[in-house]
């Protein structure tokens, strides 16, 4: 039993408050997942630049870090936002991989991606989640029922660049999923299921697949029950299994789509008492995107 919750702004006057009310979604949430939790945040982009956030051990000195590699960084307690040029990337991937106390948490344009152990409101206060900005924002709260209570195996899962899924549910076919993944030169830091099924959208539209695409491949491919919010640099998406048996509601008004695992996510968001609200269908791909133009 885990939680949901997701926000797609239509309306870029209420990016600046983005954060504050995935934040306040995330907090409802708790009971359904106060193991751990994550989100990740699609705020903006420098140009000609790539963001990576990291993850380090306690006390690590990420400003130094980033000064011997010719970056800029945001520090959020054990994470930090790398900011480069892209025509560093390599060099500073290949830097960053020589460091085994850190882990690669996300990367691309766009996207920072936050998660650890502990309530949703904690772990949101901690990142300082309520003080973000930006045009859409995905987030989980976990109840660890098949894997061990780490950050690590804490939602949301990234697995390409300014892609990143998160999952209320169960795969019957992972294992194997994984195995064939791996084959096309797709790479896994867990066992979690979760990210085998971001591995297997990441793949799809690596392959040049749309998003919506690539999520009615899901369908075929993925075995289990599950409800799956993903995101990507302009993108939002939710796709339920075809008997959708994990709980799920969605309101749509002219400024916003919200989606949560329950309606008392959505409740406190503005203009809600007008919002159209509908249980996603069973099998049905939902996709909502902004060009890239229209952010920041």
């Amino acid at each position: 039993m885990c939680g949901i919750a997701g926000l797609f702004l239509k309306n870029k006057r209420l990016e600046g408050e983005l954060g504050n009310l995935t934040a306040g979604m995330l907090a409802v949430l708790t009971e359904r997942g106060p193991d751990s939790a994550g989100f990740a945040v699609y705020g903006a982009s420098k140009a000609g630049h790539e963001k990576i956030t990291i993850r380090g051990p306690a006390q690590f000195d990420f400003p130094a870090l980033a000064a011997r590699l010719g970056a800029s960084a945001s520090v959020h307690d054990d994470h930090a936002v790398l900011t480069f040029p892209k025509a560093e990337a390599a060099k500073i991937h290949a830097a960053l991989a020589a460091l085994p106390e850190l882990s690669l948490v996300a990367s691309g344009t766009r996207m920072e991606l936050f998660k650890g152990v502990g309530l949703p409101e904690d772990v949101s206060r901690r990142f300082g989640l309520a003080n973000m900005s930006g045009s859409h924002a995905i987030g989980h709260t976990r109840m660890a029922t098949e894997s061990a209570v780490t950050t690590q195996g804490a939602h949301p899962f990234s697995t390409g660049p300014d892609q990143c899924l998160v999952h209320n549910g169960s795969l019957s076919n992972h294992n194997d999923m994984r195995r064939r993944l791996i084959r096309e030169d797709m790479t896994f830091q867990t066992q979690n299921d979760t990210e085998v099924a971001a591995g297997f959208l990441s793949w799809r539209l690596r392959e040049g697949a749309r998003l919506d695409e690539a999520l009615r491949d899901a369908l075929d491919a993925l075995d289990g029950f599950y409800t799956f919010v993903v995101g990507t640099e302009t993108g939002f998406g939710v796709l339920r299994d075809p008997v959708a048996c994990k709980p799920a509601v969605m309101a749509e008004t002219e400024d916003y789509v919200a989606f949560g695992s329950e309606y008392r996510a959505l409740a406190d968001l503005p203009g809600i008492g007008n919002a159209h609200l509908f249980e996603p269908a069973p099998g049905r791909v939902y996709f909502w995107e902004r060009p890239v133009e229209s952010i920041h």
